[in-house]
């Protein structure tokens, strides 16, 4: 359950920007929606995905930058555009947490929580086929995360 937040508030937070400065909900749609994106938390959480135009949310996540990355799918509706604010609405999440969204240049953006502005994650735009390819360049380096998540698992 932790993972999903953790996941949502990352991905409500790339919910922005396309030129330098805070965007408004609907150009932070514009810039975000059906891109794919790399983003790293001021708290060490990292992770790639996508948020799509039906505010459904799909990537991955490593929380703190340690241990196994895990991908995290949201449905539909789980990022929603208000005319004067981007939110998250998740079951069990006893708040709807609202998001600034700021352009830092034409291909990334910085989220925040509304209101906590060192809760941040940096947002960059990246080609998903490029992505896949640097991951799978170094299988060995992956394989402890695999290991680690099938030894838990079983």
């Amino acid at each position: 359950m932790q993972l999903r937040r953790l996941v949502a508030l990352a991905a409500v937070a790339a919910v922005v920007p396309a030129a330098a400065g805070e965007l408004k909900p609907e150009e932070a749609k514009q810039f975000v929606a059906g891109k794919y994106f790399a983003y790293n938390c001021f708290e060490g959480t990292s992770g790639a995905g996508r948020i799509n135009a039906d505010g459904s949310v799909a990537g991955t996540i490593r929380i703190r930058g340690t241990g196994p990355t895990h991908f995290v799918a949201l449905p539909a509706g789980t990022i929603k555009v208000k005319p004067t604010s981007i939110c998250a609405s998740m079951r069990g999440l006893p708040i709807e947490p609202c998001f600034n969204v700021i352009k830092t240049s034409e291909t990334s953006f910085r989220g925040s929580i509304s209101g906590l502005g060192f809760a941040y994650c940096t947002f960059t735009r990246r080609n998903p086929r490029l992505h896949i390819a640097e991951t799978t360049a170094h299988p060995r380096a992956a394989l402890p995360d695999v290991v680690a998540t099938r030894s838990a698992g079983e």
